[in-house]
C-alpha cells in the first residue's frame, strides 16, 4: 500500500534569523508548523522570542533564511487576515469600547463563521463592559478585549506573545480552552510564555531559541 503524502506545512522556516545592527539576534532556526498544531517558543529573556513572532507576523523584515506560508514564500499581503498577532501592545484604541474595536477589526478581516461581536464579548467574559472605553478597563479586562479578536476573526495561525499575562486563574484557563478549540478545528498557534501552558491536545511542538 502506498503511504499517503505528508501534509504540507502551514508555516515553514529554513535557516531563519534576524539581525540588529548587523548582529544576529538568534541562531538560524528550522521548523515547521502544520494545521492543528501548537508550538511553544522557549528561551531566556532577550533570546528573540518576541522578535521571532513579530517577524512571522510581517512586522519585521527577515534577516536571513526563508519563510514559507502554505508552500509559497510568505508575503504579508497574501496572508493578510490569516495570521493574527497578539503581543504586549494589545492593538486596542483606548478611547473606543471593546465593541467598537472589534467592529473595526471585523471590517478589515471579516468574521469567523457563526461568530459575532456580541457573542465573542460574552464568551470572553466582558458582558456588561462591551461599551466601556478601553482606557477605563482593568489590565485583565483589556487583555480579554484583545483576546476576543481570536474568537471573532477567521485567522488560521495565532501568534501569541505571553497571552497569560495580566490574567487571573479563570482567564488563564480560558486561553487554554481557546487554544484547544482552535487547534481542534485545524488552526495552528505559536505561543511564548514564562509560565506552564496546560494543553490537553497532545504534546506541543517546541521551538528553542538560542543566541
Amino acid at each position: 500500500m502506498t503511504a499517503a503524502p505528508a501534509a504540507m506545512p502551514l508555516l515553514e522556516a529554513r535557516a531563519l534569523s534576524f539581525h540588529r545592527q548587523d548582529e544576529p539576534v538568534f541562531a538560524p532556526l528550522d521548523f515547521q508548523l502544520c494545521e492543528g498544531e501548537l508550538a511553544l517558543v522557549e528561551g531566556d529573556n532577550g533570546s528573540g522570542k518576541t522578535t521571532l513572532l513579530r517577524m512571522l507576523a510581517g512586522l519585521l523584515h527577515i534577516g536571513a533564511g526563508e519563510l514559507h506560508w502554505r508552500g509559497e514564500p510568505l508575503q504579508r499581503d497574501r496572508c493578510a487576515g490569516e495570521i493574527l498577532f497578539l503581543g504586549h501592545q494589545l492593538g486596542l484604541k483606548a478611547d473606543l469600547s471593546p465593541r467598537e474595536n472589534l467592529h473595526i477589526a471585523a471590517g478589515l478581516h471579516g468574521c469567523r463563521d457563526g461568530a459575532s461581536v456580541a457573542s465573542v464579548l460574552a464568551r470572553i467574559g466582558l458582558r456588561g463592559y462591551e461599551d466601556e472605553p478601553v482606557r477605563r478597563l482593568s489590565a485583565g479586562q483589556k487583555k480579554r478585549a484583545a483576546l476576543a479578536r481570536l474568537l471573532l476573526l477567521p485567522a488560521s495561525l495565532w501568534l501569541l506573545d505571553e497571552p497569560y499575562a495580566n490574567l487571573d486563574r479563570i482567564g488563564i484557563a480560558l486561553v487554554n480552552e481557546l487554544l484547544e478549540a482552535h487547534t481542534d478545528a485545524g488552526g495552528a498557534a505559536m505561543v511564548t510564555s514564562h509560565g506552564t501552558v496546560s494543553f490537553h491536545g497532545g504534546e506541543p511542538r517546541r521551538i528553542r531559541m538560542h543566541d
